[in-house]
């Protein structure tokens, strides 16, 4: 599988120092678990440092990262933190993934925003709603197609955000046994771990 990485983020040149050589240390264990790693963050909190890694599932999955594989990559990159010793002193590890909040800003986040309600800002400055069916390629850049037929260029796009989809209460009570195949799950894991 070829290394797919998002953006290191930290305040000021050492913590992005830190948070790319914690980037370089996790980055195996999110492959093995064929993921991808969206985004690390390293900050000070008094005298402890506060890790932050974002995974997410590859850009073509449909559906949501499950909390069970998230508690295993939270794991495996406790462990790949811990006997590379890259944060030294106390550090409390976050790892979590996007969530609805992520701007959907690169090709990769519209594809994994698929089967979601969608609100596009367009570069001409109207917007468009909708379901997001698929994303297609074609001569001059991908298009993105909504539930009502609309197709937009990628490059018209400025920016777009998932809408939250609340279940109705008057819909039948249905048990979801494997809430991560649903592409309306919106469950936003987030595993911690303390050293020091």
């Amino acid at each position: 599988m070829a290394a797919q990485h998002g953006r290191t983020t930290a305040a000021g040149s050492k913590a992005g120092s830190k948070a790319e050589a914690v980037r370089r240390v996790v980055a195996p264990a999110v492959e093995a678990a064929d993921l991808y790693l969206e985004d690390v963050v390293v900050t000070q909190a008094g005298a402890k440092s506060v890790v932050r890694v974002t995974v997410d599932l590859p850009e073509d999955a449909l559906g949501s990262l499950d909390s069970d594989t998230l508690g295993d990559v939270a794991r495996a990159i406790s462990a790949a933190l811990d006997a590379d010793d890259v944060v030294p002193g106390a550090y409390t590890l976050e790892t979590s993934t996007p969530g609805t909040s992520r701007p959907l800003t690169e090709l990769r986040h519209f594809k994994r925003a698929r089967g979601r309600l969608v609100t596009l800002r367009l570069r001409d400055g109207g917007t468009a709603e909708g379901r997001l069916t698929a994303v297609e390629p074609a001569d001059g850049g991908p298009w993105l197609v909504l539930d009502d037929d609309t197709r937009l260029a990628v490059a018209d796009v400025r920016k777009g955000k998932i809408e939250v989809e609340l279940k109705r209460l008057d819909a039948p009570d249905e048990t979801d046994t494997d809430a991560g195949d649903d592409p309306q799950d919106d469950t936003t894991g987030d595993a911690r771990h303390e050293k020091g």
